[in-house]
């Protein structure tokens, strides 16, 4: 006889639609209870959708692109048309930081964008930036740079360029995610600059993931082109479009989100070396397959695809803690066209066992950048313009 304790019933009710989406959107409800198993109710809670509090942790920005944690409880957000750098207290309060704006390039989608604290911030100091950037002898890339915080927090100092020439033409498709791995590795997320021939284009470096040692930039010696003396030493992955959200799981496995064209935003597990089918010429035809494959070689499918229309995926971060509950190891996505933000499960071999679309985070307009702070909320980004952008922090309930 089955037996089935009041835990079952809590966890249709904490499934319901208060802390998940509706039932079409839910996707898979996962294993059910066998003929004799007794479902306790801290396992209920464990398998059941949290209810999500949203906070204001830090109002009043213009379009803040990227948030990263620093030690005592302040924030690091970067804001892209501005190109401001700002601290953020503890407590909500906010001071712009010492930086040189002017030399970041702004059109467009490309300005001061993604940000990485350094694993060792205690004793370095350092922290990385992704943005527009201007050359030498005229025109633009974008590049990613190294910045030490002086102690106060009042004033970034440039290091040194860590990695430059990536492709930029209008400001269009500028990508720039950055992501730290637990190798130590940086990896960067890179749009194709709206040119149809850089996707696969080896030795362009847009439209690409590279993968290369944060503190020398040197080429990270596993990728698949590192012995060459070409820009293609750099590269991770190929065919890409449009690079937005980089994001590792607990297995080790590195994944990014990615805009589609006029359909199919994807969400791609990567693998070294691998070609994700992006191939938009003769020009810039946006028509073509976001994976086509009928390429030579093999393509690598997404692993989560938005159909038609697309929501314009943009970060990305793996959930982490039981409190999480069903969400616990999911994707975190945000969106900018749709305004929400997906919870995507994938199983251990990355097939999608279920999505669920939180009522919580669809009140706040367009979400750009998902970070997890070290006691395992989110942060999140909104893309106010004009000061109304803000800084959201993502817990469940306890």
């Amino acid at each position: 006889m089955r037996i089935v304790t009041l835990g079952v019933m809590l966890s249709l009710v904490l499934a319901a639609p208060a802390g998940a989406a509706s039932a079409a959107e839910a996707g898979p409800t996962g294993t059910s209870a066998r003929a004799g198993d007794v479902i306790t109710l801290a396992e209920s809670q464990r398998r059941a959708v949290p209810r999500l509090v949203v906070t204001k942790r830090v109002a009043g920005l213009s379009k803040p692109w990227d948030v990263k944690s620093l030690p005592g409880g302040r924030l690091l957000v970067t804001e892209r048309d501005t190109a401001r750098l700002i601290v953020a207290g503890k407590r909500g309060g906010k001071r712009v930081v010492r930086f040189p704006s002017r030399r970041v390039w702004r059109s467009g989608e490309t300005g001061l964008m993604s940000l990485e604290v350094d694993p060792r911030f205690r004793s370095n100091r350092r922290f990385y930036t992704c943005s527009g950037g201007f050359l030498a002898g005229g025109g633009h890339d974008v590049r990613v740079n190294v910045w030490r915080l002086n102690k106060k927090m009042t004033r970034a100092a440039f290091v040194r360029k860590l990695i430059g020439g990536l492709p930029t033409t209008s400001g269009r498709h500028g990508g720039c995610r950055l992501l730290i791995t637990r190798d130590g590795s940086m990896l960067v997320g890179t749009g194709d600059a709206a040119v149809g021939t850089n996707p696969r284009n080896l030795d362009s470096l847009g439209g690409k993931t590279l993968r290369l040692n944060r503190v020398t930039g040197r080429p990270w010696p596993t990728n698949k082109y590192s012995g060459s003396d070409r820009p293609r030493r750099f590269v991770h992955t190929f065919g890409h479009r449009n690079v937005q959200g980089l994001a590792q799981r607990r297995d080790g496995s590195l994944w990014s989100a990615e805009h589609g064209s006029s359909r199919d935003d994807e969400i791609n597990r990567l693998v070294n070396g691998g070609d994700y089918g992006w191939n938009p010429v003769p020009g810039y035809d946006e028509s073509v397959p976001m994976t086509d494959q009928s390429l030579p070689g093999r393509q690598i499918a997404a692993k989560w695809r938005s159909g038609d229309p697309t929501i314009a995926t943009s970060g990305a971060a793996f959930v982490q803690g039981r409190r999480w509950g069903a969400l616990n190891g999911a994707l975190a996505v945000a969106a900018l066209k749709a305004s929400r933000m997906l919870f995507l499960t994938f199983d251990s071999r990355g097939n999608l066992v279920r999505k669920r679309v939180p009522a919580a985070l669809t009140r706040y307009g367009r979400l750009r950048s998902v970070t997890v702070a070290p006691n395992g909320d989110l942060l999140v980004t909104t893309d106010g313009d004009d000061r109304t952008g803000l800084v959201l922090r993502v817990r469940p309930a306890r």
